[in-house]
């Protein structure tokens, strides 16, 4: 199974980098590529800017990674209550590519988390309710509030046991669903 792991940050200590990784590190038997929005750093997204010099090859190469996934896992940093400036951009772009939707369907498990009490939730929320409208096939969601309080940045493991069991509780069902999408 191959697991692309988006972390909606471009923080070079992103907490939701820290989380994506460790939840594809839950998931047996997978080949996982970790994204780094740094990589994919283009111009602000405006629409002369598209029709002078036409859709940026970043934003084509994240829509190759997407669709060579059998799973996405998305992590999306909170600011002011939705989604971080370079993940926006990122995903305005990639919504230009002519005669795709941004995520094509692939089984996606969205998660967020942030140092507040909310963990994130605004921008799940948000997300939750936009990205079906751009073919995102939202299977399972998770937020880790408190993340200073809740997950161990020496061992990489979320710390509260009840947060930890919930996520790989999730984990199993998502691997679960991919399964049946194999057969």
């Amino acid at each position: 199974m191959k697991i692309l792991a988006i972390a909606g940050s471009n923080s070079d200590t992103s907490i939701n980098k820290q989380l994506v990784s460790y939840a594809a590190s839950l998931i047996e038997n997978a080949e996982v590529e970790i994204v780094d929005m740094n990589d994919f750093e283009m111009p602000i997204y405006k629409n002369q800017r598209e029709v002078e010099s036409g859709v940026p090859q970043e934003a084509k190469n994240l829509a190759e990674k997407i669709d060579a996934a059998d799973m996405l896992l998305v992590s999306l940093a909170e600011h002011n209550g939705t989604y971080s400036t370079a993940f926006k951009n990122v995903f305005d772009w990639t919504s230009r590519i002519k005669g795709r939707k941004v995520w094509n369907d692939i089984p996606m498990f969205l998660m967020a988390t942030a140092t507040g009490p909310r963990g994130g939730l605004g921008v799940l929320e948000a997300a939750s309710k936009r990205f079906p409208l751009h073919a995102g096939n939202i299977v399972e969601t998770f937020t880790l509030p408190h993340f200073n309080d809740n997950f161990d940045k020496e061992t990489n493991v979320i710390s509260n046991e009840e947060k930890n069991s919930e996520l790989k509780e999730k984990i199993s069902k998502i691997s679960a669903v991919e399964i049946i999408l194999e057969k």
